[in-house]
């Protein structure tokens, strides 16, 4: 009986420093940028704007968001939509949930759905229609990457285009997984994209969507192997997209990763995440002027505009195609 005492003690010993060390408040390095790097010129539509379209959120805990986050403080993780509107076409960054969320998330790995519940609100489409903006008349979603939570609002959107790299593409079109819902979407289309070799930001390749520096599309893998970041310049603000390279602001801010629980659930590399993450918050430090927008952060967020109703649509005919 001592025996077993013994052991049952060295075990829970080992249970507990396995739990501190997986929320251990440790901070990344910050990745050191050319000191003669600068914000890159836009020649930026004086028309052009972003609203955001939140479709609902998951509930969890900041100790599982970022490693640091404090015990039983409630995170809502925001699951929205951005629309970009520029004179060439409108996109959407994201997708948020849709109407058929519900069996898609009944399509998630057990343990996921036992760690999650999720609420409902308008799905993106509704939220265009109501604004008066004929959701056909869109150029594409542009995904920063194919989870389940950013692609579900594509079921509404039939026809619409998903553009991303072409190992997105092909993540979505494999067995993987985490790809399990896009690669079930009916009549998905995809829009594959190749990099240039036009360095952006410290990024050695990316992807000038309209020609004229307002959109810009970097890679950035590791969450999945073709997750992107996507960086938006208004007249009169800035914004980098980061998808679930963090999923709240303060990885970026610290910098920190996720706990190894939730890395080892959803990031395919975590040396690549952990890359990206120092690399952006680099960039933070370097240019606040850029606000830092994780897909599930509700503050960022908060700040920006919404559709109101009957927002005027645009005549989008010579939305086609992005620039090589």
């Amino acid at each position: 009986m001592k025996r077993f005492l013994k052991g049952l003690a060295a075990l829970l010993a080992v249970l507990v420093i396995l739990l501190v060390w997986m929320f251990w408040p440790a901070r990344l390095p910050i990745a050191a940028l050319p000191a003669e790097l600068g914000l890159p010129a836009a020649n930026t539509p004086a028309d052009m704007a972003i609203y955001a379209l939140p479709t609902g959120a998951m509930h969890s805990q900041a100790m599982l968001a970022y490693r640091g986050g404090p015990p039983g403080e409630s995170r809502n993780f925001t699951m929205t939509a951005f629309l970009v509107r520029h004179p060439r076409g409108d996109l959407l960054i994201d997708s948020g949930f849709g109407s058929q969320v519900d069996a898609q998330f009944a399509q998630l790995a057990p343990l996921m759905q036992m760690t999650s519940t999720y609420s409902k609100e308008m799905p993106a489409r509704d939220q265009l229609v109501d604004a008066g903006i004929d959701p056909a008349s869109l150029a594409g979603v542009l995904l920063t990457h194919a989870h389940w939570d950013h692609v579900s609002g594509m079921t509404d959107l039939p026809g619409i285009p998903a553009w991303l790299p072409e190992s997105e593409a092909d993540f979505v079109r494999s067995e993987a997984p985490m790809a399990a819902v896009a690669h079930a979407l009916p009549g998905l289309e995809l829009h594959p994209y190749a990099f240039a070799d036009a360095p952006y930001l410290g990024y050695p390749r990316s992807l000038d969507v309209w020609g004229d520096g307002s959109i810009i599309v970097v890679p950035a893998s590791g969450h999945t192997p073709g997750s992107v970041v996507i960086f938006v310049t208004l007249p009169d603000a800035r914004y980098a997209f980061v998808g679930d390279i963090v999923w709240q602001s303060e990885g970026i801010e610290r910098p920190a990763e996720r706990p190894w629980i939730a890395r080892h659930l959803v990031d395919q590399d975590a040396d690549q995440v952990r890359e990206q993450i120092s690399h952006l918050a680099a960039l933070h430090k370097k240019f606040p002027q850029i606000a830092m927008v994780p897909a599930h952060d509700l503050r960022p967020v908060a700040t920006m505009a919404r559709l109101g109703p009957r927002e005027s649509a645009r005549n989008d005919e010579s939305a086609a195609t992005p620039s090589d």
